[in-house]
């Protein structure tokens, strides 16, 4: 059974008046004049908090007394304070402003109070003596609340959604955090996240200093190789979820890649409420660090800590480990992930055996595919330096030393043709010669 709470302030402030009086007044009866007198001079002298109170205070004798007598002749609800009879009137305000003021809001029930007033003032029908609070009061007593417009706001009714089961939606996205100074040099944080939409179980958390896309690619496959792969893939519109090698990629594994729309935040609430809470209780308290991967260890230490096992609101107290571990994974290999993670892009040979790829100059090892274009092969997965595929053949690339080529020996490049064994009985020339009848050519004009 939950906890009996008062049902309002009154009933608080009652029950507070109680607690003073109400040893006193069980025995006031018993007690004769001079020693009920005696009695509530003691309770005036002790210094109490009342409800909502942030200092203690001493009440009189005649207080005390009043409350006592309310209290044996009408119970409990003789102590509730009684409202002030013109309570929601404004009493500075003339009744056709009153009536007014309701009048706006019932017209206009999205305007702010401030507003209501500066326009008012504007066109000189108010003065500086009513002010925001009167105002709110009056019409929070008339039921007149202010209310949004969310449809009317953003063309769209907002709904509380959520995915049917874990691993089904997994939502990705970076969180600015504090400037650190490293190595007497600032280097910005940037915190890589990817959280699981049906239990809020964070599947992947990575501090960087950029946001690249390669940045991404590599928490993504961490994830997959951790958890197995998600259903679908929710990001925002920056330009790190927009890059072409991230759609590939979900395509290659089955993956529906999402984007919400731009300029449009609370459409990733879950998102947003979860850095919000990584924000107050850790990212803004990181202390003194060495590097972005002590701010990582920390990050994940919180994680493990405070967050994963503990009860989350949305969950309806369950906690999001528990309810992430209960979904099935659908496991992904590391060639799945390595063939998923290859990108593949055309490049021509140089003169000299090199070619570039992302700012660096490669060294293709067969001479004879200078000039020539070629398919060169890049496994994001690990990392690993690019690969030529030549029909069955897998050439790899090394990164040119042009010291070490100014030493090394050329070896003799092979030619494109070789020569026949037989020497072809084969003279242009001989046509020059000749008057042009030979093989029924015909006469020139």
């Amino acid at each position: 059974m939950d906890d009996l709470t008062p049902k309002d302030y009154g009933e608080t402030v009652a029950l507070f008046r109680h607690g003073l009086i109400g040893e006193l007044s069980i025995r006031a009866d018993l007690l004769d004049h001079g020693q009920r007198s005696e009695e509530l001079r003691r309770l005036s002298e002790q210094r109490v908090r009342p409800p909502g109170s942030d200092t203690t205070r001493c009440y009189s004798v005649a207080t005390l007394e009043r409350w006592l007598y309310a209290f044996k002749k009408g119970g409990l609800a003789a102590l509730t304070p009684r409202a002030r009879g013109d309570r929601g009137r404004g009493r500075e305000l003339d009744p056709a402003l009153r009536e007014l003021l309701c009048d706006i809001r019932r017209e206009h029930p999205s305007v702010s109070v401030p507003l209501i007033l500066r326009t008012l003032r504007t066109d000189g029908r108010i003065g500086a003596e009513v002010t925001a609070c009167t105002v709110r009061r009056l019409l929070a007593e008339r039921g007149l609340a202010r209310t949004v417009d969310v449809a009317a706001a953003s063309g769209k009714t907002r709904l509380r959604w959520q995915a049917e089961r874990p691993g089904a939606l997994w939502h990705g996205d970076v969180c600015h955090g504090p400037t650190l100074k490293l190595d007497g040099r600032r280097v910005p944080v940037r915190v890589h996240g990817l959280l699981d939409d049906a239990s809020r179980y964070v599947v992947a958390l990575r501090v960087a200093s950029d946001e690249r896309e390669h940045t991404m690619l590599t928490l993504f496959a961490q994830a997959l190789m951790a958890h197995g792969k998600c259903d679908a893939l929710y990001l925002d519109n920056g330009a790190t979820y927009r890059g072409a090698v991230l759609q590939l990629c979900c395509s290659r594994l089955g993956i529906t890649l999402l984007h919400a729309k731009p300029y449009d935040a609370p459409a990733r609430g879950k998102m947003e409420r979860f850095w919000r809470r990584m924000r107050e209780e850790a990212l803004s308290h990181l202390g003194e660090v060495a590097s972005l991967a002590d701010a990582e260890r920390k990050l994940n230490n919180w994680l493990v800590c405070y967050y994963q096992g503990a009860s989350h609101a949305g969950l309806l107290g369950r906690d999001p480990a528990t309810c992430f571990a209960e979904a099935e994974k659908v496991r992904v290999t590391e060639q799945e992930l390595r063939e998923a993670l290859t990108v593949r892009q055309r490049r021509r040979v140089r003169r000299d055996s090199t070619l570039s790829l992302g700012g660096t100059v490669y060294e293709v090892p067969l001479g004879y595919l200078a000039g020539q274009i070629v398919t060169v092969a890049t496994s994001l997965f690990d990392g690993t330096e690019p690969i030529i595929e030549l029909d069955d053949k897998r050439i790899p690339l090394t990164a040119v030393d042009v010291v070490a080529n100014g030493k090394k020996a050329r070896p003799r490049r092979r030619p494109e043709h070789e020569p026949a064994v037989t020497p072809v009985d084969f003279d242009p020339g001989r046509t020059l010669s000749t008057d042009g009848e030979e093989d029924g050519d015909d006469q020139p004009f």
